[in-house]
């Protein structure tokens, strides 16, 4: 007595081993078989499943545009055309104290996640007797300069928005945007301004 044992498909043959009642054993191939008839669709019923989604996060004032441009730097003179909107997502893997060499400065603690490489460059090719650098996302974020003078951090000035007010010397600024937690990225927008609040 022989024993049909489907080994698998390849292509439109089915692989077949043959076994016989003393262990002797052949291998063929039989044609693929037909393919059952497609069963109906059923109409739409009058109680669809729900939506399961989450609602969709709406984007901090500012970011709205799909086409605009991320991690834009900028050059500023005194008297620039208010405000100047730089635009990114937050967050990193590398600590933002083991980036900047320290836990605290003087504008607030070093905290949160940041990419090695700096979010922004701003360029201020005059002193600034005053200069607001402040972070508006829907998330928690942090801030991190590096510039003339030193490193700055800050967390929570506005609300869970980070900032940095005061006076600026002329050079080049390095900003990173950072988030609480490793690898966790928000969308955001920098506003920068001379007006004081």
């Amino acid at each position: 007595m022989n024993r049909l044992i489907i080994l698998g498909w390849l292509g439109q043959q089915a692989v077949v081993l043959a076994l016989s009642s003393l262990s002797a054993v052949a291998q063929t191939s039989v044609p693929f078989p037909p393919s059952p008839a497609p069963s109906p669709v059923p109409s739409p019923t009058a109680n669809p499943l729900p939506n399961l989604l989450p609602d969709p996060i709406s984007p901090p004032s500012g970011f709205s545009d799909p086409s605009a441009t991320i991690f834009e730097n900028v050059t500023l003179t005194p008297a620039f055309p208010e405000p100047e909107i730089l635009r990114g997502i937050s967050g990193g893997t590398e600590a933002a104290s083991d980036l900047s060499g320290r836990s605290d400065t003087a504008t607030g603690p070093c905290s949160g996640f940041i990419d090695q490489q700096p979010d922004h460059r701003v360029l201020l090719t005059q002193y600034f007797a005053f200069l607001s650098i402040q972070v508006q996302s829907s998330d928690d974020t942090t801030l991190m300069v590096r510039g003339p003078g030193g490193t700055w951090c800050n967390d929570d000035y506005s609300g869970k928005n980070p900032g940095i007010v005061g006076q600026w010397l002329s050079g080049t600024y390095d900003i990173w945007v950072g988030s609480p937690s490793e690898n966790a990225y928000h969308p955001y927008i920098i506003r920068l301004s001379e007006q004081k609040e």
